[in-house]
């Protein structure tokens, strides 16, 4: 008995099990407690010395008490009085409402920018509960006067509102600007729209609409607008006009990150994180698919230009499209001009940054999307190629140190120097690379430079195939564009040289968008197709799709195409192709080869040349469809289809029928400037 007593005494109260785990749990307690005093005693930096990362937006934001789709709303709780709406399909409308945003925070306004399909636009019927508020519109026209697609919503919506009278917008102050290109008919469509629509509801123009021609000068027209703008409603707003420079005002803080996972890096995607390895529906402009080439190759013979045929494999990705929709394709900047530009700016293209909004309430946050390394910025998110605004210069002149280059990039960004920025700039072709090659004593940081630089845009191709034979695969016929600029420097176009240099195989982020460039529902409805060049494009689908009709034993309109390249021999793209539907009875074919000759032949004599097939398939019901430049040839063309629709020489009852015809869509055009 004495024994076992002893033993339950001396036996330990813990085992060794016990011990392990008190032991983790004191080791635990001891590490935060250390990392607790480190944290005090650093007083915000970390062991390099370095200042620790600012918070994150979602530390510096509680979660909104107010609607997040009543922009109203959002202006009261964030104290702002002036909103800058946008409509924008290539990111114009875009940049030019952050610079408005930009000078009105220098001249006494709060302000922030919205993306119109952001936000429920009913509520803007409230800004007048909002004490010298303004809401300035920056719209883009698409198309043939269409809005673009984040303005749709709002289009349709005040379109009613309008019909109906059913919005009060007395006590909104407004203004517009509108961006378009005189070459199409609907100019300045939507800006009109706005301006008409809101004054129709109540609301007040504060300022004359502006309407910027992207065929002429837009940045021009845009910086005599906004300058006037502010001129004019200065008394009545409490602006600040001595508040003339807002170079070097910064909308975003840089952050540096020594040691990023790699696995919270964009490299590349345009909206979500690592969406490019794992891909999942539906796919859309924010959510590309990436499409395999499969077919990549010349159409033209010779050096003398290039014209590619690409295809591209959209298996598995469940987008369908119809012939004459569009496909969005996310280029890539050229490699050698993104080293070139990071050696200029003396970086180290592989650092990885954050660029986070000052204003912790902004909706856009980062002007691409971050955490991404300098390299892939300059590569798939900023327009390294085109030219820089105004503004550029002005801030790139902050960081100029010597004299004459300083006052050179002053003048080029003030209303006086006009003429040497459209002569230096835009007439010589120079992008941000060439001002600074030319400009060596600039010396800003690359990631200001990258706030300033508009995104790079996706590009649009109309599909040159029909989903009926081929499901799985979009085609695309592009025209590579090269030149060499009046001062001697070699360009290419961003997408095509890109796409040009793509070998089978490569894999590339593409969307399809719907058009309404369609085909008649009733495949018996002749139809009359006018696509010099790569304006072939879309017929080349739509000839696919009747001919499969035909093989399906269907009666058949007749198919009219007038085509036309500089040399038979040379650029008569899809030659074979198209001979051969022609001998099987599809198609009827006229060809203009407007350099086989001593005098020019162009399309449109082939339409006046052929009145009378022309007239008699009109006559008939037939559609007609234009596709290619805006500038001259679809004018020429519609000109010439005035010719055949005038009877004993009224015109004016010509131009008339064809107004009727584009209103029932028996006339569409797809065109590009």
């Amino acid at each position: 008995q004495r024994t076992n007593k002893i033993a339950v005494m001396v036996e330990p109260l813990l085992d060794t099990l016990d011990w392990v785990v008190i032991t983790a749990i004191g080791g635990i307690v001891v590490f935060f407690a250390i990392q607790k005093l480190r944290n005090s005693g650093n007083n915000g930096s970390n062991a390099s010395g370095r200042t620790a990362p600012p918070p994150t937006r979602l530390q510096n934001r509680q979660r909104p008490t107010y609607d997040e789709r009543n922009c109203v709303e959002k202006m009261k709780a964030t104290k702002k009085n002036l909103i800058v709406f946008y409509g924008s399909q290539t990111g114009t409308a875009e940049e030019y409402a952050s610079r408005l945003v930009k000078e009105g925070k220098a001249r006494g306004f709060s302000s922030m920018a919205a993306d119109l399909q952001d936000y429920d636009m009913e509520h803007l019927a409230e800004l007048g509960s909002i004490e010298n508020s303004l809401a300035i519109f920056c719209m883009s026209t698409y198309g043939e006067g269409d809005p673009t697609d984040n303005a749709q919503d709002f289009y349709d919506q005040y379109k009613t509102a309008v019909e109906t009278k059913g919005l009060d917008l007395s006590g909104v102050h407004f203004t517009v600007f509108g961006l378009g290109n005189k070459t199409y008919e609907h100019f300045n469509a939507m800006g009109r729209f706005v301006d008409k629509s809101l004054r129709a509801l109540g609301a007040q123009l504060v300022y004359e609409a502006g309407e910027g021609d992207d065929d002429a000068n837009l940045e021009e027209d845009f910086v005599a607008w906004k300058d006037g703008l502010w001129r004019s409603i200065a008394d009545d707003f409490h602006l600040d006009l001595s508040a003339t420079d807002v170079a070097g005002v910064r909308q975003y803080n840089v952050e540096v990150l020594d040691t990023p996972d790699p696995e919270r890096v964009f490299k590349g995607e345009v909206a979500t994180l690592r969406s490019y390895e794992r891909q999942r529906r539906p796919f859309n402009q924010k959510n590309p698919f990436l499409a395999t080439v499969t077919v990549n190759r010349d159409l033209y013979k010779g050096e003398d230009r290039k014209c590619i045929h690409v295809e591209l494999d959209i298996s598995n990705s469940a987008m369908r499209y119809h012939a004459g929709d569009h496909v969005g394709i996310y280029p890539t900047n050229n490699t050698e001009l993104v080293e070139r530009l990071g050696a200029r700016l003396a970086v180290n293209l592989d650092t990885v940054v954050a660029l986070k909004a000052v204003d912790v309430d902004a909706k856009k946050q980062s002007p691409f999307p971050c955490p991404t390394s300098y390299r892939t910025a300059l590569t798939h998110y900023v327009d390294i190629t085109s030219h820089p605004s105004t503004n550029v210069l002005r801030e790139l002149a902050e960081y100029t140190q010597d004299a004459g280059e300083k006052a050179r990039l002053l003048n080029m960004a003030s209303k006086e120097g006009k003429e040497e920025y459209t002569s230096w700039i835009v007439q010589d072709c120079r992008t941000v690379l060439d001002v600074l090659s030319d400009c060596p004593s600039v010396n800003i940081g690359a990631d200001h430079l990258l706030e300033l630089l508009p995104r790079l845009q996706c590009r649009y191709y109309s599909i040159s195939s029909s989903p009926k034979v081929y499901p799985n695969s979009v085609h695309v016929t592009a025209a590579v564009v090269r030149y060499t600029t009046r001062i001697g420097r070699n360009m290419a176009g961003v997408t095509t040289s890109w796409l040009q240099s793509l070998p089978v195989g490569t894999k590339i982020p593409v969307f399809i968008r719907q058009s309404t460039f369609r085909l008649p529902p009733d495949v018996k409805t002749p139809v009359i197709m006018v696509g010099p060049g790569t304006g072939l494009a879309p017929f080349r689908g739509f000839i696919q799709e009747r001919h499969w009709h035909k093989a399906q034993g269907k009666p058949v309109g007749e198919t009219v195409l007038f085509f036309g390249c500089q040399k038979k021999a040379l650029h008569f793209m899809y030659q074979e192709e198209l001979e051969n539907f022609t001998q099987d009875g599809v198609l009827k074919m006229f060809v203009a080869f407007s350099r086989d000759q001593a005098t020019k032949d162009y399309v449109q004599h082939h339409v006046k040349r052929e009145a009378a097939v022309v007239g008699d398939l009109l006559e008939k019901g037939a559609h007609f469809y234009i596709c290619g430049d805006a500038k001259h040839m679809a004018h020429d063309v519609q000109e010439a289809l005035v010719d055949v629709l005038t009877v004993d020489g009224n015109r004016q009852a010509a131009q008339e029928k064809l107004k009727q015809m584009s209103t029932k869509k028996r006339i569409q055009l797809d065109v590009w400037s």
